[in-house]
């Protein structure tokens, strides 16, 4: 097992940063490392294995290819599972899984093809020990992925269990949770915590001490991410893996790696602060900071974004993901204006009540009193930020307050809004594509100067896309 073919998926947009990862994870060099869409391809032994599972922060899985074959029809994937020696990973006493995954495949059925492979393992165990291993489809101690092309299949083991965005810190969350790995990404790609190529900025901007800051910060994904790269923290120290079942897997090895990155950890080499409009979540925030192990390395506070001070007197770089569509209900002044102009008036209801028994952050949506849906109130642990029908004034109010109170920062804003510099009445100095899940998104840069933003009454606002830069 000295030389492995992996397969690390990822977010589509975030290959090149993986890359990057990999390369400093592992220290292989250009010709054994290959990036394609969503995802990369490595050559590497099984202890990079280990190491990629324990370091990565932007990888969703580590997965070894073991066969690559084509086929026309089911019987062509029975054959090509047979011909795999599973019994070098995982013995009949282990429980495994199917996950198939298919482009532009002809078969008809992808269950039907995912059974037929299933039986060419159960097969090849019972023809080598006499008996076959049980099919678990909730906890499987291994993990098999076939991925089907037009021609091809591609049959993986996945050493990771769990998708590895699952950290083992965050227990407290609110609506529509950002994934650690998408945080992880979105640092990266602001020059944060990886380093643009250039010798200003060689290891990212956190070696620099310089500060993060979220305004927006929810449960606190970006912040509690930022904490554990500040200090140093590997990301899956906190965590259990699937390759701990296989047979490949020595533990004083891991135990080896796993002392080594703990030795590795340091206090924070940059400031890290978050707020939220809505004090609960910051409460979740603060909660989950605590099991991640970085309490210590993050501030995090109550306030609306249209309204908080810089948390630091030397600028830095501020990280923004804001809600889309209507996933999140809009809180702080903009839902307080826009539920003023769009909803009837209704006595005051605190959002920090009645929740409901599971412990969801919301109310729910029952009538009360005089038969009135409680559409008024902001859902317990609303975020600052909404697309709303007047979204680009709340945007453009929030630029507006950037402008005046945070020269010398830099904004980094995810959205599948590629019109919302022109709301914002900002020019972007850098757009970074990147997929949120199945939702094409891009990662705008804008560059803080002092000044102001002109106010436009609501009817008189410039055509979609003509709006005047302001910076």
């Amino acid at each position: 097992m000295n030389q492995l073919h992996l397969f690390l998926p990822c977010a589509a947009g975030v290959e090149s940063y993986l890359a990057e990862e990999v390369r400093r994870i592992t220290g292989v060099g250009d010709d054994d490392l290959r990036a394609f869409r969503a995802g990369v391809m490595v050559r590497a032994s099984w202890r990079d294995v280990l190491l990629l599972n324990l370091h990565s922060r932007l990888a969703q899985r580590v997965l070894v290819e073991l066969s690559h074959t084509q086929y026309r029809q089911e019987e062509d994937l029975y054959r090509a599972a047979c011909e795999v020696a599973w019994e070098l990973w995982f013995s009949p006493k282990e429980s495994f899984k199917i996950e198939i995954t298919a482009q532009h495949s002809p078969l008809k059925s992808l269950n039907f093809a995912a059974l037929k492979i299933k039986d060419a393992v159960a097969d090849r165990f019972r023809h080598k020990f006499g008996v076959r291993p049980d099919v678990n489809t909730q906890w499987p101690d291994a993990r098999i992925y076939a991925h089907l092309t037009t021609e091809n299949c591609t049959l993986y083991i996945d050493t990771s269990g769990e998708p590895l965005f699952k950290r083992g810190w965050r227990a407290d969350k609110g609506d529509a949770p950002l994934k650690e790995t998408l945080a992880a990404a979105m640092l990266a790609a602001s020059g944060w915590s990886q380093g643009d190529g250039t010798a200003a900025n060689p290891e990212g901007l956190v070696a620099q001490g310089v500060p993060l800051y979220d305004p927006c910060c929810g449960s606190g994904t970006i912040a509690v991410e930022a904490a554990q790269i500040a200090c140093n923290i590997a990301p899956g120290s906190m965590r259990k893996f699937g390759f701990q079942k296989l047979i490949p897997y020595q533990e004083h090895v891991w135990h080896g790696l796993l002392d080594n990155a703990r030795a590795q950890e340091c206090e924070p080499r940059a400031p890290i602060y978050g707020s939220d409009v809505a004090f609960r979540m910051v409460d979740f925030a603060q909660r989950n900071a605590e099991r991640a192990g970085v309490a210590h390395a993050v501030q995090l506070r109550g306030g609306d974004a249209l309204q908080r001070m810089p948390p630091s007197d030397v600028p830095g770089v501020m990280l923004v993901n804001p809600p889309y569509g209507e996933r999140i209900e809009a809180a702080g002044i903009a839902g307080a204006a826009r539920r003023a102009r769009y909803s009837p008036p209704t006595e005051y209801v605190s959002p920090y009540e009645d929740v409901n028994q599971n412990g969801d952050a919301g109310f729910d949506d029952e009538s009360f009193g005089n038969g009135m849906v409680r559409d008024d109130v902001p859902r317990f642990g609303a975020r600052d930020i909404a697309q709303t029908e007047d979204g680009g004034d709340f945007f453009a109010q929030l630029a507006s307050h950037w402008k005046k109170n945070y020269p010398g920062w830099t904004a980094w804003m995810l959205t599948p809004d590629l019109k919302l510099p022109s709301r914002m009445r900002f020019k972007e100095s850098r757009r970074v594509p990147m997929w949120n899940g199945p939702i094409e998104c891009r990662m705008f840069r804008f560059d803080l100067r002092a000044g102001s933003m002109r106010n436009k009454p609501n009817d008189a606002q410039p055509p979609e896309g003509n709006a005047p830069s302001t910076s």
